[in-house]
């Protein structure tokens, strides 16, 4: 054994540890398990729920019970996860938690998924013998924004929404309310998320351990739409949802199920199957012009990118004095939709602007929020009607009764359906300035970078969130900034802040590891890796392709031939480009 290893008893069992944060993840690294609530590996340890409790013997015969998520691993004492003295403390937690617990459990959001339904289930939870939440007493329920839905009276007030909040995007929107049994999470003075600076991330909701916070379905409306004959209803769906939604399904993270994706939206009944992979091709096109045209003629630098609209929306509530340094180029989810209707009449001609509905399955929550934001209206409607996460996605192929493991792979559609591996990378962190670099490259050059992959500009894990790459081009010096949370986002809005920045291109992304671990993806904040296994599933795929540079697209360069003219142009512009608005002021009007 190393000098750096030492050894624990865990029910009876000799085990090592090293470097372990807390007896939590030592007991889980030996392949065993305590529940918990409010520990999640990403985020601070917090010691609220008590579920984790375990009975620690220490060598001096002293016995204590602790809560192993705070409690530091140390040698030569012996754990007890189950004792008769723990259970019982783990039962009473439970039945206090349901004593002030809304128990519609069968008309719950998380009904299936809810860890305190679970743990109710395994301890033989049955009856309450503590007072129990009246109707008069529940609060009422926030569903007044297109993403989240906040229940108070599910919350059990285990901290894991605002510790998220406040650490992975740095403004604690939630926070603790009140004091003893009328103690709350909720925004500040009670107001709806809507009210108050909150972008939409959907972080809080996939930590959260009950139906406390939930993704806002659109799944009977987009159902509703399916069945309308006289609809034409097309369907994008965004890179990462490929590499996660499998997991829903009982595969591993990472596995690329896009082929089964176009065969179960058939079943379904979508009329047509585009990839959002060829609208990001697209975005890179936009985006690596208006980078190269900065870069050129001293434009405003560094250029953010505008991919992530929790990021866009931070940008308007918190910073909209650097608004300039925003890309123009819609997202793309904003970019595809509106080309879909006013221009996929030129190749199908029964889709027109008035019967087609056009919905994107999403990895994000944010991205409800982006389809119904003023400036991505044409003609007063929405470019966007509905959007999908990929829980919802998950729901649909499962209500269909569609047997998704053994769909046969089909293909997309045309003319929207071929794309690139640098459509492909836009789902991790990192992806969308690699992608962008290898085009405006080429751009410069005329030529293509001899290695496609950019390296220092990939990882998603927790060490990783902020990376810098520098690259020459032909002799110009590059810097590109990479970061994922907005708390990383705004170290580097700092360092521009006081003339310290070094970088002339910044690519952030909200969610920690880019839109792999986006807060309408499967539930991953229990294992730190599956966010990693996702994002290598995407640069499989690019590394795969034939085709792995936006600018090498054979249908991007026919939109662009047919219809757009280059990138920059006039219609361009009206499409794929946007603007945004101050909300610093306090104007919510695009939620309204």
């Amino acid at each position: 054994m190393s000098e750096d290893k030492k050894t624990l008893i865990i029910e009876g069992k000799e085990v090592e540890f090293t470097n372990e944060p807390n007896l939590l993840e030592v007991i889980r690294k030996a392949g065993m398990n305590v529940p918990t609530f409010c520990y999640r590996p990403d985020l601070t340890q917090f010691g609220a729920c008590r579920m984790c409790v375990v009975e620690v013997e220490y060598p001096n015969g002293r016995v204590m019970v602790n809560s192993s998520c705070t409690m530091p691993p140390e040698p030569n004492i012996k754990v007890s996860l189950n004792s008769q003295r723990v259970r019982r403390i783990r039962k009473t937690v439970l039945e206090l938690l349901l004593a002030n617990h809304d128990r519609e459990c069968t008309t719950c959001e998380k009904s299936g998924k809810c860890e305190l339904q679970k743990y109710s289930e395994e301890y033989g939870v049955r009856k309450i013998k503590y007072p129990t939440l009246t109707k008069e007493e529940m609060a009422e329920i926030d569903d007044w924004n297109p993403s989240i839905v906040r229940d108070p009276n599910k919350c059990i007030l285990c901290g894991a929404c605002v510790r998220a909040c406040k650490e992975f995007q740095g403004h604690a929107v939630l926070g603790f309310a009140n004091r003893g049994s009328k103690t709350l999470v909720q925004p500040m003075n009670g107001r709806k998320l809507a009210e108050v600076d909150c972008v939409f991330c959907g972080q809080c909701q996939a930590v959260c351990p009950t139906g406390a916070l939930t993704i806002k379905s659109d799944v009977e409306k987009v159902w509703d739409e399916i069945n309308n004959k006289e609809k034409k209803v097309v369907v994008q769906i965004a890179p990462s949802v490929r590499v996660a939604l499998g997991e829903m399904f009982g595969m591993k993270p990472g596995e690329n199920v896009i082929g089964k994706i176009y065969a179960a939206l058939r079943k379904i009944g979508f009329d047509l199957i585009f990839d959002t992979n060829f609208s990001a091709d697209l975005t890179i096109m936009e985006e690596a012009n208006e980078f190269v045209e900065r870069l050129t003629n001293k434009g405003l630098l560094p250029m953010f990118t505008s991919c992530c609209p929790a990021w866009v929306r931070y940008m308007e509530t918190q910073h909209p004095d650097m608004l300039g340094h925003l890309s123009t180029c819609k997202s793309p989810q904003g970019m595809l939709s509106p080309v879909m209707k006013e221009l996929l009449n030129n190749y199908h001609k029964d889709y027109t602007k008035e019967n087609t509905v056009v919905v994107s399955i999403m990895p994000c929550t944010a991205k409800k929020y982006e389809a119904k934001r003023f400036q991505l209206r044409r003609d007063d409607k929405f470019e966007t009607d509905y959007v999908l996460t990929t829980q919802e996605f998950a729901r649909m192929i499962k209500e269909a009764g569609i047997d998704f493991n053994n769909l046969k792979a089909e293909e997309a559609d045309s003319p929207y359906g071929e794309y690139t591996g640098a459509g492909t990378i836009f789902g991790a962190s990192g992806g969308v300035a690699e992608a962008a670099v290898r085009t405006a490259y080429y751009m410069v050059t005329g030529e293509n970078l001899k290695d496609t992959d950019i390296k220092e500009m990939r990882g998603v894990d927790k060490n990783s969130r902020s990376k810098t790459a520098e690259l020459d081009i032909k002799g110009t010096k590059v810097v590109v900034r990479v970061v994922s949370t907005l708390s990383e986002a705004e170290k580097a809005i700092q360092e521009i802040k006081n003339g310290t920045a070094n970088f002339q291109m910044l690519e952030v992304m909200a969610c920690p590891g880019g839109c792999v671990n986006g807060g309408g993806q499967p539930r991953s904040c229990d294992d730190i890796t599956v966010k990693e296994q996702r994002a290598q599933g995407l640069y499989t795929e690019d590394k795969e392709l034939t085709k792995r540079r936006s600018h090498d697209n054979s249908d991007i360069q026919r939109l662009y031939k047919e219809h757009l003219g280059k990138p920059g142009s006039h219609l361009a512009h009206e499409l794929l480009h946007t603007t945004y608005a101050d909300m610093k002021t306090g104007s919510y009007k695009d939620l309204k």
